[in-house]
């Protein structure tokens, strides 16, 4: 299993119109063979932050989804920065 986790910050100002954009991709990932969550949503406290977490059951289906060309961002607003690292879970238990 992989996890795919972090923020990405945007102008406040812009970030509905950026999560307007990706909703095409967050669709199009959730009905991907493999992909068990996909979302990208506005963190609560900060206004130029958005919540990036993605769940898959292997890197074949992850890496098969982006190759498709349906993760294909499309011209997104202004990113100013972003902090996304890709997790291998070796194990999964109950919290």
């Amino acid at each position: 299993m992989l996890i795919v986790a972090g923020h990405l910050q945007v102008p406040a100002e812009q970030r509905a119109e950026f999560l307007l954009s990706v909703l095409a991709v967050t669709e199009m990932a959730r009905r991907a063979p493999g992909c068990l969550e996909f979302v990208q949503a506005p963190d609560p406290l900060e206004d130029d932050r958005v919540v990036i977490y993605e769940r898959w059951q292997s890197e074949r289906d992850l890496l098969a989804f982006r190759n498709s060309g349906a993760g294909a961002a499309p011209p997104l607003p202004v990113v100013l920065g972003a902090e996304v690292l890709r997790y291998d879970i070796s194990g999964v238990g109950q919290p």
